[in-house]
């Protein structure tokens, strides 16, 4: 029986849920295709445990998923058992925009999605036959490295088997007395912002699991132990198909609790938020991005700081807690920005928030244009997590730009906010509260060697950079 050992790589920094990580389903679901086949599959999530080198050396093909933050690491992990005899598959975003990257550090790159691609390579493999019909594959073959054709993605997702969690040890793993299970239910997004490579990955299209396929997923979790994560970037992204499933799960009455990935859209049908709620829902976790109409509309977001407001007030009502999501770093974001979305973080009383930094990611138009202008100053991709300046934005110097997401977290986990908090007896608040001012206390000491390079980086056009010292609060007040 062939063994196969599927890697996801930790990430190499702190970040805002460190403490909460979920695991990515590409490995579990690319693991139980290849069972089915008759081989030995195993997973392995490196954030919860050690890699088995001696374990990994006896295995016929490692493949290891990559997002960019991790590709340092995935890489390491490849060299080292390349050296060792080991054949060495690479998957994920990273390696599909910058597969000859990638091909110094693997034996074969998987683009795009696996599903097909996988299978069909395993058929060659174990037929002996030559790799060139295999779909988006690249490979080295004497010396030359080949890239074969790409395939249309996977229409029909009821095709692809029900990830088997049991393929890592670590999923028992319990956060806060609950297992969390990631579940997805679609793929692809209409959408084009510039910063996200999840179009590039899957597709402008929405391709969706039939209700009654998500529902046999979800009767294996029916216990108060679980908790659903529907990984979804865009759950609600067909009211009507939603609203199927919703009613689904209320008549089943399921004892779990889950959470899900939304747009601020999500507030214009009072019905859907409503189902949403009597499902389960407890929190949802939305990209606001910015509350500054200009930087929205260029980054192609679609969505208005009216929509922002609207939704914020709508989930609210329905007590449906919410995670919002802020980046900053676009052409038009000066420390007006800054203030103007810490403020409404605050005042809308969200149940968490994350200041993101915004990141040329490969596979982003944003990423295309940086490169043209000349205007990433680390290729560093250990970096490249949201949370470090990478890149030369256009009205702040890196270092303030830095500063601005330290600002903004400290601002909003203050400890003024939790002692009101503390008041209205918002107990998950305060939890969440303690636990990032913890987190922004352990980035600043891990970090201090990069603060003080990106302190050295000086604006090629000073003249066209707004640079505030953010240290005083009363400093920020007096940006006009």
């Amino acid at each position: 029986m062939p063994k196969i050992i599927l890697i996801e790589p930790r990430p190499p920094n702190l970040h805002i849920f460190s403490q909460f990580y979920s695991p990515r389903l590409g490995t579990f679901i690319l693991g139980t295709l290849m069972r089915g086949r008759g081989w030995d599959a195993e997973v392995v999530i490196e954030e919860w445990e050690a890699l088995d080198y001696e374990a990994l050396r006896r295995a016929d093909l490692v493949g290891i998923s990559t997002i960019t933050s991790t590709a340092p690491r995935a890489y390491a992990i490849a060299d080292r058992l390349r050296a060792q005899g080991v054949k060495v598959m690479l998957g994920g975003p990273h390696v599909t925009f910058l597969t000859e990257e990638a091909m110094g550090h693997a034996d074969f790159v998987i683009r795009g999605e696996g599903e097909k691609a996988l299978p069909a390579f395993a058929n060659a493999w174990e037929q002996g036959l030559g790799l060139e019909n295999v779909p988006n594959l690249s490979y080295w073959q004497e010396g030359v490295m080949r890239h074969n054709p790409m395939q249309s993605h996977v229409d029909d997702l009821d095709a692809i088997p029900i990830p088997d969690l049991t393929l890592s040890k670590a999923m028992s793993r319990q956060v806060d007395g609950k297992v969390v299970i990631p579940v997805q239910t679609s793929r692809g997004c209409p959408y084009a912002c510039s910063f996200c490579s999840v179009t590039g990955m899957f597709g402008h299209k929405f391709r969706f699991r039939s209700t009654a396929n998500v529902m046999n997923e979800l009767r294996r979790y029916d216990s108060r132990r679980h908790f659903i994560f529907f990984y979804d970037d865009n759950f609600t992204a067909n009211a009507e198909h939603t609203k199927e499933l919703l009613r689904a799960m209320i008549a089943a009455e399921f004892k779990f609790q889950w959470s899900a990935q939304v747009r601020a859209s999500v507030a214009k049908d009072a019905e859907l938020v409503r189902l949403m709620k009597k499902a389960g829902c407890q929190i949802v976790f939305i990209g606001f991005e910015s509350l500054n109409p200009q930087s929205l509309k260029a980054m192609k977001k679609g969505q208005t700081v009216a929509e922002i407001a609207r939704a914020v007030k709508v989930l609210r009502r329905r007590r449906i807690r919410i995670h919002g999501m802020f980046v900053f770093g676009f052409d038009e974001d000066d420390w007006r920005t800054v203030r103007r979305t810490v403020r409404f973080a605050k005042r809308s009383r969200l149940t968490s928030s994350q200041f993101m930094i915004l990141t040329p990611l490969p596979g982003s138009d944003f990423y295309n244009k940086a490169c043209e202008q000349q205007r990433i100053r680390f290729r560093d991709w250990n970096l490249y997590d949201a949370h470090h300046v990478v890149f030369e934005p256009a009205k702040l110097a890196p270092l303030d730009l830095q500063r601005a997401q330290i600002y903004c977290h400290k601002k909003f986990y203050s400890l003024a906010t939790t002692l009101r908090k503390m008041i209205n007896f918002k107990w998950v608040d305060i939890a969440i509260a303690h636990y990032a001012r913890k987190l922004n206390r352990n980035w600043l000491k891990n970090n201090r060697t990069y603060l003080t390079v990106l302190s050295l980086l000086r604006p090629k056009k000073k003249g066209q950079l707004v640079t505030v010292d953010y240290r005083e609060e009363a400093n920020l007040d007096q940006v006009s």
